[in-house]
């Protein structure tokens, strides 16, 4: 008798493949079968996986290949990872895949990962929720040939002056420092972090009326991050506004 396990998603991490979480580090080390999105997450996150384990790149699979070779491997019992880069809710495109999972009766659960803009953070030893400097963190990204909802356009998400992380348009660059430079002005200090925890990472600080310049000549295309945000210029020797958190003369549930 067959017994059926569901289809796990799991977040990658951004590409360190000790920035997995422990919960997808052990479910990649049970599954019969990873499903992988090749074109970003990298092979050495597969070190976690049996030497047995099938491992299948789905960078060149549509939607219904990728399916039917997650049904295919469900029906004969074996333990199926779908294996996204980051975390799979953020630009993960799971969603369309769960619906057909769904349709076909195949459970699926889903372990979240560490995403790109929280490994940039780490490298830059930040913070983008400072007190009094901002409390607001936007993730978002241009619209290309995904487009986005009119309402979440660039210009009108960068007005609020908050942290801003922008994925998946390093590529449209001239575009998006001009939107920036007028949000923000143009000697806001500004953060381009390339291919984040991978080996070959680039973390490059600059201003946003030097931001498009910057870009060209270092020739990043793709797998990029820009980072933009009043806190960072704020460094450790200008901090003014502390947290209440830690603030002695403030009380709270677990301190009088």
């Amino acid at each position: 008798m067959i017994t059926y396990h569901p289809v796990i998603f799991v977040g990658a991490g951004p590409g360190d493949p000790d920035l997995i979480t422990v919960k997808g580090q052990r479910t990649l080390m049970d599954a019969d079968v990873i499903v992988y999105a090749g074109s970003l997450v990298p092979e050495a996150v597969l070190k976690w996986a049996k030497p047995e384990t099938v491992r299948l790149n789905s960078a060149s699979m549509h939607l219904g290949e990728i399916i039917e070779t997650i049904k295919n491997a469900y029906l004969e019992g074996k333990r199926v990872v779908r294996l996204h880069t980051g975390d799979p809710s953020l630009y993960g495109a799971i969603f369309e895949q769960i619906a057909v999972l769904q349709e076909n009766d195949i459970p699926y659960a889903v372990i979240p990962g560490v995403t790109a803009a929280f490994a940039a953070a780490a490298a830059i030893r930040m913070e983008y929720t400072l007190p009094e400097v901002s409390q607001t963190l936007i993730l978002t990204r241009m619209a290309g040939r995904t487009p986005v909802p009119d309402a979440e356009n660039l210009a009108s998400l960068a007005s609020h002056k908050s942290s801003l992380v922008i994925y998946l348009s390093i590529s449209m660059i001239d575009e998006v420092a001009a939107i920036l430079r007028d949000a923000y002005g143009e000697n806001a200090g500004c953060v381009v972090a390339f291919r984040v925890s991978h080996p070959d990472e680039k973390i490059i600080h600059t201003k946003l009326d030097q931001l498009t310049t910057v870009v060209k000549e270092e020739n990043i295309t793709r797998q990029a991050l820009i980072i933009v945000g009043k806190v960072l210029d704020v460094r450790t020797d200008t901090l003014i506004h502390k947290s209440k958190l830690y603030d002695k003369h403030f009380s709270h549930g677990f301190r009088e």
